[in-house]
């Protein structure tokens, strides 16, 4: 069902009137296909980019589209409630376009942003390692000095997009940097001993394509290098509080689906005479689900426009990210519980939004990682940090 929006402008409206229109037409019918299929549908982020919809909150200057990101994560959120392995991937572009939009030089924002923004190359984010995956600072994988530029060895894992990007914003230990010394750098696959790995085979988003990056004496130029040698941590951690936001608004997009699933098939369905939808047992589940997935929406609107004013907003889009995605997890388990056996098959596709929710309790931070930053952040305010 269409969800009541309160968007700032008259432009915002039109923008999400087209978003539907476009994800009914080319997301909503090749979903459950592709997903069956684990079938990465690069045509389909073509038919994105060229509604101006992968570079939505970045400046006009620069090919973006100029939008408030609170009016970008509502246009992820109707992309997820069609195809939550889409809406994930224009957000994760989104994470990847981030290091140069706001760390590059003038050059790298001149040359190469207008291209990543403006929808026709693909991005990928290159953080997690397999033995490091909450604990980015303990990466291994590193690029040393060379001929006035570098040498990068190692493998990151988890790579949405990995195999099918045109970029990939890579975080590597630098050595000379001292022992905690990590920066940001853009790869492209044409790079010699550049190569994804074999696809993960996933429970859920199967349709999005997860591999790691093997990196074997790869010589990266002296101007791929993104902002100062030995921040990128900082970067990174920067850039996620971003990225958090665009996994809560793709969750809540998934919960929406399920909700609305689970209301049509309880009118529908008759037990005793009547609808289910009428049984208090099955409308209290119905309500509760409701009250989820509008929580849900409503935090991570409160954090968007908080960065949107400018104002600090990690705290927040970790509590997003914990609310919506632990939402979206109960929801379509409840949806499927709503539908009774026939959500235990592939006929409908409420298992399949069961299994994708659970991912997103995983990736960008998994959420007793998003409990440990909140906790933090209290205890910072305690002590009139």
């Amino acid at each position: 069902m269409p969800v009541d929006r309160e968007l700032p402008t008259p432009e915002a409206h039109d923008l999400l009137a087209l978003t539907r229109e476009l994800a009914d037409a080319e997301l909503a019918p090749k979903a459950a296909q592709y997903e069956r299929e684990e079938r990465f549908p690069r045509e389909v982020f073509r038919t994105l980019g060229d509604a101006g919809l992968l570079g939505l909150p970045f400046g006009e200057e620069v090919g973006g589209g100029g939008q408030p990101y609170e009016v970008y994560l509502q246009v992820v959120e109707e992309l997820a409630a069609r195809w939550a392995s889409v809406a994930l991937g224009v957000s994760v572009h989104t994470l990847a376009c981030f290091p140069i939009d706001r760390f590059g030089t003038e050059a790298q924002r001149r040359d190469l942003l207008p291209e990543m923004v403006g929808g026709r190359l693909l991005g990928a984010y290159c953080l997690s390692e397999a033995h490091a995956g909450s604990d980015p600072a303990a990466m291994r994988a590193s690029a040393k000095a060379s001929d006035g530029g570098w040498l990068a060895n190692g493998e990151k894992a988890w790579v949405t997009h990995g195999g099918h990007a045109d970029f990939y914003s890579t975080f590597l230990r630098t050595p000379d940097d001292g022992e905690r010394g990590i920066s940001c750098f853009h790869l492209t696959p044409d790079l010699a001993g550049f190569s994804p790995a074999r696809p993960e085979e996933k429970m859920g988003l199967t349709g999005s394509t997860t591999a790691a990056i093997r990196l074997d004496d790869v010589p990266v130029p002296a101007d791929r290098l993104v902002g100062e040698r030995g921040r990128g941590l900082s970067i990174a951690l920067a850039a996620l509080d971003s990225g958090r936001l665009g996994v809560s608004a793709v969750a809540v997009g998934l919960a929406q689906s399920a909700l609305d699933l689970a209301v049509r098939y309880a009118g529908e369905r008759e037990a005793f005479g009547r609808p289910i939808v009428e049984h208090q047992g099955v409308a209290f589940l119905l309500a509760d689900m409701a009250a989820a997935v509008e929580s849900a929406r409503a935090v991570y609107l409160v954090a968007a426009r908080r960065k949107d004013a400018g104002k600090e907003y990690g705290r927040q889009a970790s509590i997003a990210k914990l609310v919506a995605t632990d939402a979206a997890m109960k929801v379509t388990t409840d949806a499927v519980q709503v539908l009774g056996g026939a959500g235990y098959t592939r006929e409908f596709p409420a298992e399949r939004y069961m299994r994708e929710a659970k991912v997103m309790q995983i990736f960008e931070g998994t959420n007793q990682i998003q409990r440990m930053v909140i906790g933090k952040a209290l205890a910072r305010e305690a002590a009139g940090g």
